[in-house]
């Protein structure tokens, strides 16, 4: 490492870490699991985890948002920005209480559940809750550890437990549709509320305590084995949430979060999420941001920002706008493009105050601003491999030793594809709606033209591929009947698609005849790829390195951890094929330490 890439490192949150080059793993823990497991992955299989990293030679382990998703499964969509979810936690290792009687149960729910089968997240989660409360309420003593968690945790805490009993007496309601003294939150009825529930409340409150020890457990023993852990952290927060409902002024309830359109999104995205109002959160110090990075830094060595851009401005759409046209409607806040960095760099200030080392997820339509902000602060971003292209020829994918020194290099996200399912699908093709919407915006019928341009039968789940006599832009002038100034995006659309599998191909130096199909081998040789990029980290999904050994059966179109933009029981559902005691017994093992090992990282 050059020691001016050092200097841009030297800040209080690298600090917090060995500075060296380490590949990792983004592992959702709804997605794996152990033998142990009662329908889902729980806290303590994470040690499993760790053991499978030491044994490929990976130091860190990404996870996605762990914190309460309430009634749905929608970890960006969270009840809470501080309380973990309660399915992860596992009957077996609870603390200050016998679970003597219940081991029968326990051992009945695990058998109801096997975490190996489909999830079924709902179902779990309310034979598990019944059976924790039945647990919390046969004999409980006072805990000097449970008094200690609540106190330090009362700034969110009080608010949670007294969120959930009172979601419970209004199903089907969000906060915004109670009573008017609890949707006010009015102190009074509050308090009487919380005294005539105590009980159930308390419950809530135990959970999170529980919760607490068994994920600080996996901490420390992550820590004994040198394995650092990358918590997520979503600045946005739920609308039918504790955080909102206790803190309405620190949100602009008249908005709604999003992205505008792009490549992959032609009406954008509109999320739900209302967007911080920070110069409310500025007034008090930045209580809310500083008390939720408090409370991460009990579980994580480093943090990634999701949406990191939307710390400059984020786009946000007025929640009068019809559902349907997504984020097409909406305006960058704030609107004057030149307070945008000044708003970024104070915001990010903020999270450099944190013990963990601040990462970001700066994918998406990103300001210039972000770029070198980040790089001034010493802030890892993410450079996804299939988006690398050189900017003066933006056809070309850019060589892994331009990646950028300070960044996090992935082959794919839990936002996109797989790289196999990328590689079957969508390489080399253009988004359907997107391309449609470019075509009416012009008058040109998009259907009388599709089969002029597109080979149908090789086109799937949206994505359309050229056909193979559309050999230069020129031809897409003539079969529009329009001249090319006329259809700039259109060609734009063809330069960075078309053969875009043999120039991917060719980028990653096979010296074997071209595939058209994903294969293990194709997979090693991007997986490698990546592996020796200049990145500080290199980070892949789970699914990815399982990949190599050929253990997915279904369609690679379908394994995948989200799709985003989209409301389904794909979304957050996959499970991976093997429990972790099987992953640590793959002979593909030796493989990816090799991988890791040949490229100078641990």
């Amino acid at each position: 490492m050059s020691q001016s890439f050092l200097n841009t490192l030297s800040g209080k949150n690298w600090r917090s870490i060995s500075l060296k080059r380490r590949a990792g793993v983004a592992a959702p823990l709804f997605s794996i699991y152990s033998k142990q497991s009662v329908g889902i992955g729980e806290l303590p299989d994470l040690k499993l985890l760790v053991d499978w990293c030491k044994r490929t030679g990976m130091s860190l382990i990404q996870l996605l948002p762990m914190n309460d998703v309430g009634g749905g499964f929608k970890p960006y969509d969270a009840d809470s920005g501080f309380a973990l979810e309660p399915l992860y936690l596992s009957l077996g290792h609870l603390i200050e209480i016998s679970l003597k009687t219940f081991k029968p149960e326990i051992n009945a729910l695990r058998k109801q559940f096997p975490a190996g089968g489909k999830r079924a997240h709902d179902q779990v989660k309310s034979e598990k809750m019944n059976l924790l409360l039945k647990i919390f309420k046969s004999g409980r003593k006072k805990s000097v550890s449970f008094k200690q968690f609540t106190s330090a945790n009362r700034y969110w805490l009080d608010d949670y437990a007294c969120f959930k009993v009172l979601s419970e007496h209004h199903p089907g309601k969000n906060w915004e549709a109670w009573p008017n003294p609890f949707k006010e939150k009015n102190f009074e009825a509050t308090e009487q509320f919380k005294k005539q529930y105590l009980e159930r409340i308390n419950f809530y409150k135990w959970l999170q305590w529980q919760l607490f020890y068994q994920f600080r457990d996996v901490r420390n023993y992550a820590k004994k084995n040198r394995v650092l852990i990358m918590g997520d952290l979503p600045f946005l927060a739920s609308r039918n949430s504790a955080d909102v409902w206790a803190h309405r002024n620190y949100f602009k309830l008249d908005l709604s979060s999003g992205a505008p359109p792009d490549a992959y999104f032609a009406n954008g995205q509109r999320w739900g999420t209302p967007p911080c109002n920070w110069e409310a959160i500025s007034a008090n110090d930045f209580d809310y941001v500083h008390e939720r990075l408090k409370y991460a830094e009990n579980f994580y060595d480093l943090l990634r920002i999701d949406h990191v851009v939307g710390l400059f401005r984020l786009w946000s759409i007025p929640i009068t706008e019809p559902l349907e046209r997504g984020g097409l409607n909406g305006f960058f806040d704030p609107c004057d493009e030149s307070s945008w960095e000044e708003q970024g760099r104070k915001l990010l200030a903020v999270f450099l105050k944190s013990k963990m080392l601040a990462c970001a997820e700066d994918l998406g339509t990103v300001p210039e601003c972000s770029y070198r902000t980040l790089a001034e602060f010493g802030i890892p971003g993410i450079d996804v491999q299939r988006w690398i292209r050189d900017l003066n020829q933006p056809t070309t994918f850019k060589s892994e030793q331009e990646y950028r020194k300070n960044s996090i290099a992935m082959v794919s996200t839990h936002d996109m594809a797989s790289f196999n399912g990328w590689w079957d699908y969508e390489a080399g093709t253009v988004y359907e709606p997107l391309f449609k919407r470019q075509c009416e915006e012009k008058g040109i019928h998009f259907e009388s033209v599709k089969l002029l341009l597109f080979d149908l039968n090789r086109s799937k789940y949206e994505r359309l591929r050229w056909r193979d006599d559309v050999r230069e832009p020129r031809m897409i002038a003539e079969r529009l009947g329009r001249p090319e100034h006329e259809i700039e995006d259109l060609i734009d659309d063809y330069l960075l698609s078309y053969h875009e599998k043999q120039k991917f191909w060719n980028y990653l130096g096979l010296n074997k005849p071209f595939e058209e199909e994903s294969s293990p081998h194709l997979l090693k040789a991007a997986l490698e790829k990546v592996s020796h990029s200049t990145s500080i980290f290199s980070i892949q999904l789970l699914q990815d390195w399982l990949a190599l050994d050929d253990l997915f059966k279904e369609d690679p179109w379908e394994v995948r951890i989200n799709f985003p933009g989209t409301v389904s029981e794909k979304n957050w559902s996959i499970v991976m094929p093997v429990s972790l005691e099987e992953m640590k017994k793959l002979s593909m093992n030796k493989e990816i330490k090799k991988i890791n090992r040949v490229a100078g990282r641990g």
